[in-house]
């Protein structure tokens, strides 16, 4: 008799956190003077292995209205980081403090003067959680992957996560995927602060984990 797992994926229970808007122009922010933080060969900031490295100097980011609108709460693309605003650091350290690292920029507009204060930002809570079983989904071990297989979120998937093994963890990610997954509180607690998680306007948008 085939098992049955009563775990099965329940819309509006976890999403995919997608960073970004999906139309509309890059912002105008420049990250100054990152060629003084990269740590040669490496061309990005953000190390292999997730999180900071140490830091010589404050990262400097400059709005210049010239190149693109002002950043949303959350811009992707600074040297493998995000780029997000006071008010959604407030809502990511208070609903899950162990899931991000933060960098505090020394942000600046065009004519010199202080901006409103920004974070550099990455999630790095990772979670073996996505309950196989109960998911539908394709796990692709044809290749050489770096963990032994990877997670195929396209063509209709649709999961869900053991909750014993995510504890008291709102965001987070995986070993066999890039993407970062969260569930209905964060999302909540983001909407709670005035921020948009049915449309990308404030630079993020939700993918129902059940429904992909």
């Amino acid at each position: 008799m085939e098992s049955i797992t009563l775990n099965q994926p329940r819309l509006g229970e976890f999403f995919i956190l997608e960073a970004g808007a999906i139309n509309g122009p890059t912002c105008g922010v420049v990250f100054e003077n990152l060629g003084k933080l990269l740590s040669p060969p490496r061309l990005i900031l953000r190390p292999e292995n997730g999180g900071f490295p140490e830091l010589r100097e404050v990262p400097r980011l400059i709005y210049f209205p010239s190149k693109g609108p002002p950043p949303k709460d959350l811009e992707p693309g600074f040297s493998g980081y995000w780029l997000v605003s006071e008010r959604l650091h407030q809502v990511m350290a208070l609903v899950d403090p162990n899931a991000f690292a933060f960098a505090e920029v020394d942000y600046r507009l065009a004519d010199g003067s202080k901006g409103p204060r920004h974070f550099l930002c990455t999630v790095v809570q990772e979670i073996d959680a996505l309950d196989e079983e109960a998911s539908k989904l394709f796990i692709d071990t044809t290749e050489d992957f770096i963990n032994g297989k990877f997670y195929d979120l396209t063509g209709g998937a649709s999961v869900t996560f053991k909750r014993d093994l995510l504890g008291s963890a709102h965001v987070f990610k995986t070993p066999y995927t890039g993407r970062i997954f969260c569930d209905v509180r964060f999302k909540d607690a983001v909407a709670a602060a005035g921020m948009a998680t049915d449309s990308d306007a404030d630079g993020m948008w939700f993918v129902d984990a059940a429904n992909i």
